[in-house]
Protein backbone atom coordinates (compact mmCIF):
# COMPACT_ATOMS: atom_id res chain seq x y z
CA UNK A 1 0.00 0.00 0.00
CA UNK A 2 1.20 3.58 -0.75
CA UNK A 3 1.14 6.30 1.93
CA UNK A 4 1.70 9.57 2.62
CA UNK A 5 5.01 8.68 3.72
CA UNK A 6 6.29 6.86 0.90
CA UNK A 7 5.26 9.46 -1.32
CA UNK A 8 7.33 12.13 0.64
CA UNK A 9 10.36 9.28 -0.02
CA UNK A 10 9.92 10.22 -3.32
CA UNK A 11 10.25 13.04 -3.51
CA UNK A 12 13.03 13.82 -1.06
CA UNK A 13 15.47 11.00 -2.66
CA UNK A 14 18.85 12.05 -3.25
CA UNK A 15 18.86 14.61 -5.73
CA UNK A 16 20.93 13.71 -9.21
CA UNK A 17 21.66 17.33 -9.64
CA UNK A 18 24.31 16.63 -12.75
CA UNK A 19 20.82 14.94 -14.27
CA UNK A 20 18.68 17.77 -13.78
CA UNK A 21 18.97 18.58 -17.69
CA UNK A 22 18.39 14.60 -19.12
CA UNK A 23 14.37 14.52 -19.85
CA UNK A 24 11.23 13.53 -17.74
CA UNK A 25 10.24 9.93 -19.61
CA UNK A 26 6.67 8.84 -18.88
CA UNK A 27 5.51 5.45 -21.04
CA UNK A 28 1.62 4.97 -20.67
CA UNK A 29 0.64 1.50 -22.02
CA UNK A 30 -2.82 -0.28 -22.41
CA UNK A 31 -3.59 -4.27 -23.15
CA UNK A 32 -4.80 -5.19 -26.13
CA UNK A 33 -5.16 -1.97 -27.92
CA UNK A 34 -3.42 -1.87 -31.60
CA UNK A 35 -4.34 0.87 -33.55
CA UNK A 36 -7.95 0.90 -32.70
CA UNK A 37 -8.19 4.98 -31.68
CA UNK A 38 -10.45 7.96 -33.71
CA UNK A 39 -6.62 9.08 -34.53
CA UNK A 40 -5.55 5.86 -36.38
CA UNK A 41 -9.14 6.58 -38.85
CA UNK A 42 -10.96 4.21 -36.79
CA UNK A 43 -14.59 6.21 -36.88
CA UNK A 44 -16.47 4.55 -34.20
CA UNK A 45 -14.00 4.85 -31.61
CA UNK A 46 -14.25 7.88 -29.03
CA UNK A 47 -10.70 9.13 -27.84
CA UNK A 48 -10.13 12.59 -28.02
CA UNK A 49 -7.22 12.49 -25.21
CA UNK A 50 -5.12 10.25 -27.17
CA UNK A 51 -6.24 11.88 -30.60
CA UNK A 52 -5.35 15.29 -28.83
CA UNK A 53 -2.06 13.71 -28.04
CA UNK A 54 -1.09 13.09 -31.22
CA UNK A 55 -2.26 16.17 -32.89
CA UNK A 56 0.13 18.03 -30.31
CA UNK A 57 2.89 15.47 -30.61
CA UNK A 58 4.37 12.05 -33.35
CA UNK A 59 1.91 9.66 -34.15
CA UNK A 60 3.69 6.28 -36.14
CA UNK A 61 1.45 5.46 -38.62
CA UNK A 62 3.39 1.77 -39.40
CA UNK A 63 4.44 0.77 -36.08
CA UNK A 64 4.56 -2.92 -35.13
CA UNK A 65 5.08 -5.01 -32.12
CA UNK A 66 7.67 -7.72 -32.38
CA UNK A 67 5.09 -10.14 -30.94
CA UNK A 68 0.91 -10.42 -30.79
CA UNK A 69 0.52 -11.23 -26.99
CA UNK A 70 1.22 -9.34 -23.72
CA UNK A 71 4.25 -10.49 -22.10
CA UNK A 72 7.10 -11.26 -25.19
CA UNK A 73 5.81 -7.93 -26.34
CA UNK A 74 6.46 -5.72 -23.30
CA UNK A 75 9.62 -7.40 -23.34
CA UNK A 76 10.75 -6.04 -26.53
CA UNK A 77 8.93 -2.63 -25.57
CA UNK A 78 10.96 -1.96 -22.23
CA UNK A 79 14.71 -4.15 -23.71
CA UNK A 80 14.87 -2.77 -26.94
CA UNK A 81 15.26 -6.71 -28.07
CA UNK A 82 13.64 -9.38 -29.54
CA UNK A 83 11.81 -12.05 -27.07
CA UNK A 84 13.43 -15.31 -28.13
CA UNK A 85 16.44 -12.94 -26.95
CA UNK A 86 14.93 -11.61 -23.60
CA UNK A 87 13.79 -15.16 -22.81
CA UNK A 88 10.59 -14.12 -22.54
CA UNK A 89 8.45 -15.92 -25.28
CA UNK A 90 5.03 -16.94 -23.55
CA UNK A 91 3.35 -15.57 -20.89
CA UNK A 92 4.58 -14.14 -17.53
CA UNK A 93 2.24 -15.09 -14.73
CA UNK A 94 0.65 -18.00 -13.35
CA UNK A 95 2.40 -21.68 -14.12
CA UNK A 96 2.79 -20.30 -17.89
CA UNK A 97 5.61 -18.64 -16.04
CA UNK A 98 8.46 -16.96 -19.08
CA UNK A 99 11.20 -14.79 -17.41
CA UNK A 100 13.95 -12.47 -18.72
CA UNK A 101 17.32 -13.73 -18.70
CA UNK A 102 19.26 -13.25 -15.92
CA UNK A 103 21.46 -10.49 -18.24
CA UNK A 104 18.48 -8.62 -19.54
CA UNK A 105 18.31 -4.99 -18.96
CA UNK A 106 15.28 -3.43 -18.67
CA UNK A 107 14.50 0.32 -19.71
CA UNK A 108 14.01 1.16 -16.01
CA UNK A 109 17.15 -0.81 -14.67
CA UNK A 110 19.02 1.74 -17.29
CA UNK A 111 17.56 4.94 -16.04
CA UNK A 112 17.98 4.01 -12.73
CA UNK A 113 21.84 3.59 -12.87
CA UNK A 114 21.71 6.50 -15.20
CA UNK A 115 20.39 8.57 -11.74
CA UNK A 116 16.47 8.65 -12.27
CA UNK A 117 14.07 8.90 -9.53
CA UNK A 118 11.06 5.72 -10.95
CA UNK A 119 8.48 4.25 -10.17
CA UNK A 120 5.91 1.54 -12.29
CA UNK A 121 1.80 1.22 -12.01
CA UNK A 122 -0.53 -0.97 -13.22
CA UNK A 123 0.10 -3.27 -15.81
CA UNK A 124 3.99 -5.39 -15.38
CA UNK A 125 3.55 -8.11 -17.46
CA UNK A 126 7.05 -8.46 -19.01
CA UNK A 127 8.15 -10.26 -15.85
CA UNK A 128 7.06 -12.92 -12.62
CA UNK A 129 9.91 -11.75 -10.68
CA UNK A 130 8.00 -8.05 -9.65
CA UNK A 131 9.55 -4.37 -10.19
CA UNK A 132 12.62 -5.12 -8.45
CA UNK A 133 13.66 -6.64 -11.84
CA UNK A 134 12.79 -3.76 -13.86
CA UNK A 135 14.75 -1.71 -11.51
CA UNK A 136 11.39 -0.13 -10.57
CA UNK A 137 12.28 1.91 -7.18
CA UNK A 138 8.12 2.13 -6.56
CA UNK A 139 5.26 -0.01 -7.91
CA UNK A 140 1.59 -0.07 -7.24
CA UNK A 141 -0.41 -3.01 -8.52
CA UNK A 142 -3.35 -0.45 -9.83
CA UNK A 143 -4.34 -2.08 -13.07
CA UNK A 144 -7.74 -1.02 -13.69
CA UNK A 145 -7.91 2.56 -16.01
CA UNK A 146 -9.25 4.52 -13.25
CA UNK A 147 -6.65 3.56 -10.39
CA UNK A 148 -3.87 3.06 -12.79
CA UNK A 149 -4.82 7.20 -13.06
CA UNK A 150 -5.41 8.14 -9.77
CA UNK A 151 -1.94 5.88 -8.52
CA UNK A 152 0.00 7.58 -11.38
CA UNK A 153 -1.00 11.28 -10.71
CA UNK A 154 0.27 11.02 -7.01
CA UNK A 155 3.53 10.07 -8.05
CA UNK A 156 3.70 12.83 -11.06
CA UNK A 157 3.27 14.86 -8.09
CA UNK A 158 5.76 13.59 -5.75
CA UNK A 159 7.94 13.59 -8.57
CA UNK A 160 7.34 17.40 -9.34
CA UNK A 161 8.52 18.34 -5.70
CA UNK A 162 11.65 16.90 -6.31
CA UNK A 163 12.34 18.72 -10.14
CA UNK A 164 16.38 18.70 -9.53
CA UNK A 165 16.21 14.89 -10.26
CA UNK A 166 14.62 13.47 -13.47
CA UNK A 167 12.19 10.65 -13.16
CA UNK A 168 10.64 7.30 -15.43
CA UNK A 169 7.30 6.27 -14.75
CA UNK A 170 5.86 3.69 -16.59
CA UNK A 171 1.80 3.13 -15.95
CA UNK A 172 -0.27 0.72 -17.84
CA UNK A 173 -3.91 -0.03 -17.71
CA UNK A 174 -5.47 -3.31 -18.33
CA UNK A 175 -9.00 -1.99 -20.50
CA UNK A 176 -9.57 -2.25 -23.35
CA UNK A 177 -8.08 -6.06 -22.27
CA UNK A 178 -11.20 -8.67 -22.02
CA UNK A 179 -12.26 -8.99 -18.45
CA UNK A 180 -13.83 -11.38 -16.56
CA UNK A 181 -17.71 -11.13 -15.57
CA UNK A 182 -18.57 -10.39 -12.04
CA UNK A 183 -20.63 -14.16 -12.20
CA UNK A 184 -17.32 -15.84 -13.45
CA UNK A 185 -18.91 -18.24 -15.29
CA UNK A 186 -20.21 -15.84 -18.09
CA UNK A 187 -18.15 -15.67 -21.40
CA UNK A 188 -15.43 -12.81 -21.06
CA UNK A 189 -16.33 -9.93 -23.57
CA UNK A 190 -14.93 -6.01 -22.68
CA UNK A 191 -17.06 -4.61 -19.91
CA UNK A 192 -16.63 -6.74 -16.59
CA UNK A 193 -19.82 -5.71 -15.31
CA UNK A 194 -18.49 -2.60 -15.10
CA UNK A 195 -18.18 -0.46 -18.45
CA UNK A 196 -20.65 0.56 -20.98
CA UNK A 197 -21.09 -0.16 -24.55
CA UNK A 198 -20.27 2.76 -26.99
CA UNK A 199 -21.82 3.37 -30.02
CA UNK A 200 -22.02 7.56 -30.33
CA UNK A 201 -20.13 7.20 -33.01
CA UNK A 202 -21.25 4.39 -35.24
CA UNK A 203 -19.64 1.01 -35.45
CA UNK A 204 -16.51 0.63 -37.14
CA UNK A 205 -16.16 -3.17 -38.55
CA UNK A 206 -13.06 -4.13 -39.91
CA UNK A 207 -13.10 -5.72 -43.20
CA UNK A 208 -10.72 -8.80 -41.60
CA UNK A 209 -14.25 -9.38 -39.28
CA UNK A 210 -17.74 -10.49 -40.30
CA UNK A 211 -20.11 -7.53 -40.34
CA UNK A 212 -23.05 -9.08 -38.49
CA UNK A 213 -24.97 -8.63 -35.56
CA UNK A 214 -23.08 -10.87 -32.92
CA UNK A 215 -19.53 -8.60 -34.61
CA UNK A 216 -20.93 -5.26 -33.99
CA UNK A 217 -22.15 -6.06 -30.67
CA UNK A 218 -18.99 -7.34 -29.35
CA UNK A 219 -17.20 -4.23 -30.91
CA UNK A 220 -19.56 -1.83 -29.39
CA UNK A 221 -18.43 -3.40 -26.03
CA UNK A 222 -14.53 -2.98 -27.23
CA UNK A 223 -15.15 0.66 -28.15
CA UNK A 224 -16.62 1.67 -24.97
CA UNK A 225 -13.66 -0.05 -23.18
CA UNK A 226 -11.59 1.91 -25.41
CA UNK A 227 -13.44 5.57 -24.87
CA UNK A 228 -13.09 4.75 -20.69
CA UNK A 229 -9.26 3.62 -21.44
CA UNK A 230 -8.64 7.21 -23.08
CA UNK A 231 -10.49 9.17 -20.29
CA UNK A 232 -8.16 7.79 -17.83
CA UNK A 233 -5.46 8.55 -19.86
CA UNK A 234 -6.46 12.24 -20.77
CA UNK A 235 -6.81 12.52 -16.47
CA UNK A 236 -2.77 11.33 -16.26
CA UNK A 237 -1.81 13.62 -19.35
CA UNK A 238 -3.88 16.42 -18.09
CA UNK A 239 -2.32 16.42 -14.65
CA UNK A 240 1.15 16.87 -16.49
CA UNK A 241 -0.05 19.90 -17.82
CA UNK A 242 -1.46 20.87 -14.79
CA UNK A 243 1.69 20.35 -12.66
CA UNK A 244 4.06 22.50 -14.90
CA UNK A 245 5.65 19.38 -16.59
CA UNK A 246 5.47 19.12 -19.80
CA UNK A 247 8.72 21.43 -21.12
CA UNK A 248 10.66 18.73 -19.86
CA UNK A 249 9.12 15.33 -20.20
CA UNK A 250 9.44 13.20 -23.10
CA UNK A 251 5.15 11.48 -22.82
CA UNK A 252 4.88 8.26 -25.00
CA UNK A 253 1.70 6.60 -25.23
CA UNK A 254 1.85 2.99 -26.63
CA UNK A 255 0.00 -0.55 -26.31
CA UNK A 256 1.38 -4.55 -26.71
CA UNK A 257 -0.29 -5.67 -29.06
CA UNK A 258 -3.62 -6.04 -31.85
CA UNK A 259 -7.39 -6.09 -30.34
CA UNK A 260 -8.70 -9.24 -28.62
CA UNK A 261 -10.74 -10.53 -32.18
CA UNK A 262 -10.27 -13.12 -34.20
CA UNK A 263 -6.85 -12.92 -36.58
CA UNK A 264 -5.52 -9.76 -34.83
CA UNK A 265 -4.05 -10.84 -31.18
CA UNK A 266 -2.30 -14.16 -31.23
CA UNK A 267 -1.68 -13.66 -34.97
CA UNK A 268 0.84 -12.63 -37.38
CA UNK A 269 -1.53 -10.82 -39.52
CA UNK A 270 -1.54 -7.09 -39.98
CA UNK A 271 -4.57 -6.75 -36.78
CA UNK A 272 -1.78 -8.88 -34.16
CA UNK A 273 1.06 -6.45 -35.09
CA UNK A 274 0.30 -3.18 -36.17
CA UNK A 275 0.02 -0.72 -32.62
CA UNK A 276 -0.59 2.54 -31.54
CA UNK A 277 2.88 4.40 -30.96
CA UNK A 278 2.40 8.24 -30.00
CA UNK A 279 4.89 10.57 -28.46
CA UNK A 280 5.36 14.30 -27.40
CA UNK A 281 8.45 16.29 -26.58
CA UNK A 282 8.88 19.90 -26.72
CA UNK A 283 11.50 20.04 -29.36
CA UNK A 284 10.59 20.44 -32.86
CA UNK A 285 10.28 17.46 -35.02
CA UNK A 286 8.86 15.72 -31.92
CA UNK A 287 5.56 17.90 -31.40
CA UNK A 288 2.78 19.44 -33.67
CA UNK A 289 0.66 17.01 -34.80
CA UNK A 290 3.71 15.14 -37.52
CA UNK A 291 2.49 11.96 -38.70
CA UNK A 292 5.61 9.43 -39.38
CA UNK A 293 4.95 7.27 -42.15
CA UNK A 294 8.15 4.99 -42.29
CA UNK A 295 7.76 1.41 -40.49
CA UNK A 296 8.92 1.25 -36.99
CA UNK A 297 9.20 -1.37 -34.12
CA UNK A 298 8.55 -1.38 -30.94
CA UNK A 299 12.21 -2.48 -30.20
CA UNK A 300 12.85 0.96 -31.09
CA UNK A 301 10.83 2.66 -28.44
CA UNK A 302 14.29 2.01 -25.85
CA UNK A 303 17.17 3.26 -28.11
CA UNK A 304 14.74 6.14 -28.97
CA UNK A 305 14.37 6.99 -25.00
CA UNK A 306 17.96 6.88 -24.19
CA UNK A 307 19.02 8.94 -26.93
CA UNK A 308 16.86 11.95 -25.82
CA UNK A 309 18.37 11.54 -22.63
CA UNK A 310 22.32 10.89 -23.51
CA UNK A 311 22.38 7.42 -22.70
CA UNK A 312 24.67 5.13 -24.28
CA UNK A 313 22.56 2.39 -26.31
CA UNK A 314 24.14 -1.40 -25.33
CA UNK A 315 25.71 -2.83 -28.54
CA UNK A 316 23.14 -5.98 -27.92
CA UNK A 317 20.01 -3.53 -28.45
CA UNK A 318 18.22 -4.38 -31.52
CA UNK A 319 16.20 -1.34 -32.07
CA UNK A 320 17.37 2.17 -33.71
CA UNK A 321 16.58 5.35 -32.17
CA UNK A 322 14.20 7.60 -33.98
CA UNK A 323 15.61 10.69 -32.29
CA UNK A 324 17.65 11.34 -35.54
CA UNK A 325 14.74 10.69 -37.99
CA UNK A 326 12.58 13.03 -35.37
CA UNK A 327 15.05 15.92 -35.50
CA UNK A 328 15.37 15.62 -39.28
CA UNK A 329 19.71 14.36 -39.32
CA UNK A 330 20.49 11.53 -41.16
CA UNK A 331 18.31 8.24 -40.49
CA UNK A 332 18.33 4.65 -42.50
CA UNK A 333 14.63 3.49 -42.53
CA UNK A 334 13.77 0.24 -41.77
CA UNK A 335 12.59 -2.22 -45.09
CA UNK A 336 11.84 -4.88 -42.85
CA UNK A 337 10.05 -5.85 -40.23
CA UNK A 338 10.12 -9.15 -38.03
CA UNK A 339 7.03 -10.86 -35.81
CA UNK A 340 6.93 -14.21 -33.68
CA UNK A 341 5.42 -15.71 -31.61
CA UNK A 342 5.79 -19.01 -29.73
CA UNK A 343 3.81 -19.74 -26.75
CA UNK A 344 0.43 -17.95 -25.58
CA UNK A 345 -2.75 -20.03 -24.56
CA UNK A 346 -0.32 -23.19 -26.34
CA UNK A 347 2.40 -23.78 -28.36
CA UNK A 348 2.08 -22.44 -31.36
CA UNK A 349 5.35 -21.01 -33.03
CA UNK A 350 5.65 -18.92 -35.69
CA UNK A 351 7.65 -16.27 -37.29
CA UNK A 352 7.40 -13.58 -40.05
CA UNK A 353 8.49 -11.02 -41.82
CA UNK A 354 7.50 -7.66 -44.31
CA UNK A 355 8.24 -5.39 -46.42
CA UNK A 356 6.40 -2.42 -47.16
CA UNK A 357 4.51 -4.81 -49.78
CA UNK A 358 4.69 -8.25 -49.19
CA UNK A 359 4.65 -10.15 -45.47
CA UNK A 360 5.84 -14.16 -45.18
CA UNK A 361 4.27 -16.11 -42.34
CA UNK A 362 6.30 -19.29 -41.61
CA UNK A 363 4.19 -21.94 -39.34
CA UNK A 364 6.94 -24.54 -37.41
CA UNK A 365 2.88 -26.60 -36.14
CA UNK A 366 -0.26 -27.88 -37.71
CA UNK A 367 -2.37 -25.77 -35.07
CA UNK A 368 -5.52 -24.02 -36.46
CA UNK A 369 -5.16 -21.30 -38.72
CA UNK A 370 -5.33 -18.87 -35.63
CA UNK A 371 -5.65 -18.88 -32.12
CA UNK A 372 -8.58 -17.76 -30.69
CA UNK A 373 -8.33 -14.33 -28.36
CA UNK A 374 -12.08 -14.05 -27.28
CA UNK A 375 -11.25 -15.85 -23.60
CA UNK A 376 -14.46 -17.44 -24.07
CA UNK A 377 -16.06 -21.07 -24.88
CA UNK A 378 -19.16 -19.10 -27.19
CA UNK A 379 -16.89 -16.63 -29.38
CA UNK A 380 -19.16 -13.67 -31.03
CA UNK A 381 -17.07 -11.92 -34.01
CA UNK A 382 -15.91 -14.17 -36.65
CA UNK A 383 -13.56 -13.82 -39.76
CA UNK A 384 -14.55 -13.54 -43.41
CA UNK A 385 -11.01 -15.53 -43.67
CA UNK A 386 -11.32 -18.59 -42.42
CA UNK A 387 -14.50 -18.93 -43.48
CA UNK A 388 -14.81 -22.03 -40.95
CA UNK A 389 -11.98 -21.69 -38.43
CA UNK A 390 -12.91 -25.34 -37.07
CA UNK A 391 -11.62 -26.33 -40.63
CA UNK A 392 -8.57 -24.61 -41.29
CA UNK A 393 -5.26 -25.15 -40.09
CA UNK A 394 -1.58 -23.46 -40.45
CA UNK A 395 0.01 -24.35 -44.11
CA UNK A 396 3.86 -24.83 -43.71
CA UNK A 397 4.00 -20.90 -44.60
CA UNK A 398 2.16 -18.48 -46.15
CA UNK A 399 2.61 -15.30 -48.15
CA UNK A 400 0.66 -11.97 -48.61
CA UNK A 401 0.51 -9.12 -51.07
CA UNK A 402 -0.05 -5.95 -48.74
CA UNK A 403 -0.17 -3.52 -51.65
CA UNK A 404 -2.81 -5.94 -53.41
CA UNK A 405 -4.47 -7.07 -50.12
CA UNK A 406 -3.76 -5.48 -47.42
CA UNK A 407 -5.81 -7.20 -45.04
CA UNK A 408 -4.02 -10.59 -46.10
CA UNK A 409 -7.03 -12.26 -47.09
CA UNK A 410 -5.60 -14.48 -49.77
CA UNK A 411 -2.39 -16.03 -49.45
CA UNK A 412 -0.16 -16.11 -52.63
CA UNK A 413 2.54 -18.39 -51.68
CA UNK A 414 1.71 -20.88 -54.34
CA UNK A 415 2.00 -18.71 -56.82
CA UNK A 416 4.61 -19.22 -59.32
CA UNK A 417 4.37 -15.02 -60.12
CA UNK A 418 5.27 -14.75 -56.41
CA UNK A 419 8.06 -16.70 -56.30
CA UNK A 420 11.23 -14.87 -56.21
CA UNK A 421 9.20 -12.63 -53.96
CA UNK A 422 8.97 -15.35 -51.57
CA UNK A 423 12.39 -16.59 -51.81
CA UNK A 424 13.54 -12.95 -50.76
CA UNK A 425 11.57 -12.81 -47.87
CA UNK A 426 12.71 -16.26 -46.87
CA UNK A 427 15.96 -14.90 -47.18
CA UNK A 428 15.70 -12.34 -44.89
CA UNK A 429 13.62 -14.51 -42.63
CA UNK A 430 16.28 -16.91 -42.31
CA UNK A 431 19.13 -14.80 -42.02
CA UNK A 432 17.26 -12.38 -39.10
CA UNK A 433 16.44 -15.70 -37.04
CA UNK A 434 20.52 -16.75 -37.33
CA UNK A 435 21.86 -13.23 -36.68
CA UNK A 436 19.32 -13.24 -33.15
CA UNK A 437 20.00 -16.97 -32.33
CA UNK A 438 16.44 -17.67 -32.82
CA UNK A 439 16.48 -21.03 -30.37
CA UNK A 440 13.42 -22.19 -32.81
CA UNK A 441 16.35 -23.11 -35.25
CA UNK A 442 17.48 -26.11 -33.22
CA UNK A 443 14.20 -27.67 -32.61
CA UNK A 444 11.05 -27.31 -30.49
CA UNK A 445 11.50 -24.85 -27.90
CA UNK A 446 9.52 -25.46 -24.14
CA UNK A 447 7.95 -24.19 -21.56
CA UNK A 448 9.26 -23.63 -18.01
CA UNK A 449 5.70 -25.81 -17.26
CA UNK A 450 7.73 -28.70 -19.30
CA UNK A 451 10.66 -28.28 -17.32
CA UNK A 452 9.07 -28.10 -14.03
CA UNK A 453 6.84 -30.98 -15.01
CA UNK A 454 9.56 -32.90 -16.57
CA UNK A 455 11.84 -32.62 -13.17
CA UNK A 456 8.97 -33.45 -11.05
CA UNK A 457 8.42 -36.13 -13.16
CA UNK A 458 11.72 -37.73 -12.57
CA UNK A 459 13.40 -36.69 -10.20
CA UNK A 460 10.35 -35.77 -7.45
CA UNK A 461 10.91 -31.82 -7.18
Amino acid sequence: MITRRSLAALAAAPLARAAASKPNVIVLHCHDLGQHLHCYGVDGVNSPNLDRLAAEGVLFENNFCTAPQCSPSRSSIFTGRYPHETGVMGLTHADFAWEFHPGERHLGQILTDAGYATAGVGVLHETHSGAKRCGLADYVNAAAASQMADATIARLRAFAAAPDRPFYIQAGATEPHRLQNPDRVSDQGFLGGRLKPDTSRGITVPPYLRDNESTRTELAELQGAVRHMDEQMGRVLAAVHELGLEQNTLVIFTTDHGIAMPRAKCSLYEPGLRTSFLLRYPRDGWRGGVRRKEMVSNVDLVPTVLDLAGIPVAENVRGRSLAPLLDGRSYTPRDRIFGEITYHDYYDPRRSVRTATHKLIVNFSSAPAFMDPSQSWRPRGDTVVPPNHALAYHPPYELYDLAKDPWEQKDVAGDASYAPVLQDLRAKLSEHMRTTKDPILNGAVTSPLHQRSQSWLTDGR
